[in-house]
């Protein structure tokens, strides 16, 4: 049984390392009370807002992670711009903020200017899509520092502070709607490699998957992008909302249980979801390699469900329709319901329970 301990990271430590830097982080908020730009506390938010009178901007960081390791593995670069814009704006749209700028600083112990040319093209092509500028960026040649590279952005969102989404009014009965996504977005990258490694040797990504497709290429696969299909619904900025969505969970490190509870708690309620997206086959045939246990697997990757949506049920059938209308696949995965813990029917027909507090 493999876990994502045993691939070098550890989620307890992760999380004592975030409480500990809010911490200080909140410490500066007392110096700039009563200016514009005052931090408004947000504890196990999707972003940091500032005040800015009638409306925040919202600032939300992160990284590519080590999926960069594997573009560099297959010399493959122009698709990481999407799981870079998709880390930080779909963050930014769990709020109800609009993403209107993205900037980034590229790490390298040696600059290659055709390898930085695929990555920013690829930034470029997404943002573009999302209706995001990237107005700002650092390229750092840091030998020593990085063995190989590191991609990491911030986002700019602004919101109305009427608009921003309120999971504390999600009531059981509640409908959640889950949308489609790939292999493996941008998470738990360190587990995949650990076990395809082990399974293939040192070059695993050169290895056939199926239909002449490489390991290295599928796992490659870029991360959708959710934000313009979620603004669609919850209106852009100065733009009436097409659905009164309540909460969003995007589903990234940590899996359901960490994402979608940050959303649930908030209200006290828990979810039953019967209904997810099944994971794509290459996940499963890496959970089968490395004998990954179930529950470890939902709580490392996104497991085929890349974001959730809850509405009342009276919206269900809108809220899927709209978003199919511009391009994201999405379902019915279950309601909200009135027992504060998360009950997850797996892929594999096993039950899972992971509490709410």
């Amino acid at each position: 049984m493999t876990t994502y301990k045993d691939s070098g990271v550890n989620i307890r430590e992760g999380d004592k390392a975030s409480a500990i830097a809010y911490a200080h982080a909140t410490s500066t908020f007392a110096s700039r009370r009563n200016r514009i730009g005052a931090p408004v506390e947000e504890k196990d938010g999707y972003g940091g807002f500032l005040d800015m009178g009638d409306h925040y901007l919202v600032i939300s960081d992160d990284s590519t992670g080590s999926k960069i390791d594997l573009a560099f593995d297959v010399g493959k670069f122009d698709t990481l711009g999407f799981d870079l814009a998709a880390m930080v704006a779909d963050d930014a749209v769990c709020t109800g903020a609009e993403s209107i700028a993205i900037s980034n600083t590229i790490d390298v112990p040696k600059i290659d200017a055709a390898i930085i040319d695929q990555l920013m093209g690829g930034l470029a092509k997404a943002c573009t899509a999302q209706k995001i500028v990237v107005p700002a960026g650092e390229i750092a040649e840091v030998p020593g520092a990085v063995t190989r590279g590191v991609w990491s952005a911030t986002v700019i969102g602004i919101v109305a502070k009427d608009r921003v989404l309120k999971p504390e009014t999600i009531r059981p009965g509640d409908a959640i709607i889950a949308l489609k996504d790939d292999v493996a977005r941008s998470n738990g990258f360190s587990l995949l490699r650990a076990i395809l490694l082990k399974q293939f040797g040192k070059e695993w990504f050169k290895k056939e998957w199926k239909d002449a497709v490489t390991w290295g290429e599928i796992l490659l696969t870029p991360s959708i992008i959710y934000s313009a299909a979620i603004l669609a619904l919850i209106g852009r900025f100065g733009k009436p909302a097409s659905v009164p969505v309540k909460g969003i969970a995007h589903i990234t490190g940590g899996g359901i249980p960490s994402k979608l509870k940050r959303v649930l708690k908030k209200s006290g309620c828990g979810a039953v979801l019967t209904g997810l997206w099944p994971p794509h086959t290459a996940l499963t045939d890496i959970i089968k390699f490395g004998s990954v246990e179930t529950e470890e697997a939902y709580r490392t990757w996104h497991m085929g469900s890349g974001m959730l949506v809850i509405v009342e049920e009276q919206h269900a059938g809108k809220t899927i329709e709209l978003l199919a209308g511009n391009g994201i696949q999405a379902k019915r995965a279950g309601t909200v319901m009135e027992k504060p813990t998360i009950e997850i029917t797996a892929f594999d027909g096993k039950a899972l329970s992971f509490a709410v507090k």
